[in-house]
């Protein structure tokens, strides 16, 4: 079968890091560590487990920092190699195991939450996170009997949604409702996230909000906060005239698109004041209640804990890069609360662990039509050169989001 594969390459990972940003090309080329391979089609590990013939699958911004080398070396002990990419994926039953229980066929349409925690791992007792719901923040992605991954699309032995076939854990398996679009099928995960960032966030009516970034995971976070808080004030810093335009469609109040006086215009729109200190960015009193920092750069992280008001909340759910050259001190002059988002847990006021998985598919059923638009490029997994290469330049492209299709003739 066919599939991308990543494989480990220090050399190619710092020629990537050190030269990608200039040259482009250098990720899809024979020099990066992405490659087209054949590979024999997956066998379960277990009876418990299932293989799932792929449809379709997302490429994500944390797909891109891998392939860019822009990410933290974090997770390198965490993963193994070499590793089928795609975590974002939708798919049919074409095997189920002797003990995967009678909720699934074959022939099953289904979505995969891909974390790799101990229900699939066959760890026994679970971890702290497992045992109180917290599946994503796993504490034995690197134990039990699997490989070192902490979600699919980044362990050697599950394979991953841009391939022809990988095998997933009956725990993992999101059965589709009649009534999506192939759309909203392959945007359940990334909403999850981004409805997991808005319940993590408690927002409230009378907040004014300010989302960073109008990429797929900035755009959905603002679905998810209209659907949640229909009547809180919401500003989107987008970077392109196409996210502008998806921001206005999706219910922005209000749109900054570029940096130029960025911190004139958000102080006017906050009634916030801007003070110059001898060096630096100015000093911002006042601003946003409630920041999600949808990319998670050096940049826009500053700028978030610029821009949020006294005893505000910064959500930072883009996935970050290492750090450079942020100002901290707004963290602690102005008592922020700084959290992170990460996947599909939310705990709600009771204390209650609830998969957002399920939630999402609810609301896409709730609001059909609305992410329309999202999914701008499709490519079969030979073109793939194209398809990085989209995702990559969305300013050029206009596409939100890039899908490979393995339906698609190749």
């Amino acid at each position: 079968m066919q599939a991308l594969q990543y494989i480990k390459s220090v050399p190619r990972y710092l020629l990537i890091r050190s030269l990608g940003q200039r040259f482009k090309g250098l990720v899809t080329s024979p020099l990066a560590p992405l490659r087209l391979v054949e590979l024999p089609e997956p066998t379960p590990p277990g009876p418990e487990w299932v293989v799932i013939k792929t449809h379709q699958s997302g490429i994500c911004g944390s797909d891109l920092a891998t392939l860019t080398a822009k990410g933290s070396p974090y997770f390198s002990p965490l993963t193994s190699f070499p590793f089928v990419m795609g975590h974002e994926l939708t798919g049919e039953l074409v095997q189920v195991g002797s003990r995967t229980g009678g909720d699934w066929q074959v022939g099953d349409r289904i979505t995969l939450e891909p974390a790799l925690c101990c229900a699939v791992r066959g760890i026994s007792p679970p971890c702290g996170p497992c045992s109180r719901g917290h599946f994503p923040t796993c504490e034995n992605i690197a134990a039990g009997a699997l490989a070192p991954g902490p979600q699919t699309g980044y362990c050697r032995d599950t394979g991953g949604g841009w391939s022809a076939y990988l095998v997933a854990h009956p725990f993992q398996l999101h059965r589709l409702p009649e009534g999506l679009s192939q759309d909203e099928e392959i945007l359940v995960e990334p909403f999850s996230c981004a409805l997991h960032a808005a319940l993590k966030s408690r927002v409230r009516a009378q907040d004014q909000v300010l989302i960073i970034g109008a990429g797929a995971i900035g755009l959905l976070t603002l679905v998810a906060l209209r659907l949640l808080e229909p009547q809180c004030r919401i500003t989107v810093l987008a970077r392109y005239p196409h996210q502008e335009d998806m921001a206005h469609r999706l219910g922005a109040d209000y749109i900054i698109r570029g940096r130029a006086g960025l911190e004139e215009r958000l102080c006017r729109h906050y009634g916030a004041r801007a003070y110059q200190p001898e060096l630096g960015r100015p000093v911002v009193l006042g601003g946003a209640d409630l920041t999600f920092d949808c990319v998670a750069s050096s940049t826009t992280l500053d700028d978030a804990l610029r821009f949020t008001r006294s005893q505000g909340r910064v959500m930072v759910v883009g996935m970050p890069a290492i750090p450079k050259g942020i100002d901290w001190t707004a963290l602690w002059h102005k008592e922020i609360e700084v959290a992170g988002t990460y996947t599909y847990c939310f705990e709600d006021h009771q204390g209650r662990s609830i998969r957002t998985f399920a939630l999402a598919l609810d609301y896409l059923l709730q609001t059909r039509g609305r992410l329309e638009g999202l999914v701008g490029a499709r490519f079969p997994l030979s073109q793939y050169r194209r398809a990085v290469h989209t995702a990559l330049t969305t300013g050029q492209s206009r596409v939100v989001k890039t899908v490979f299709d393995l339906r698609l003739p190749s």
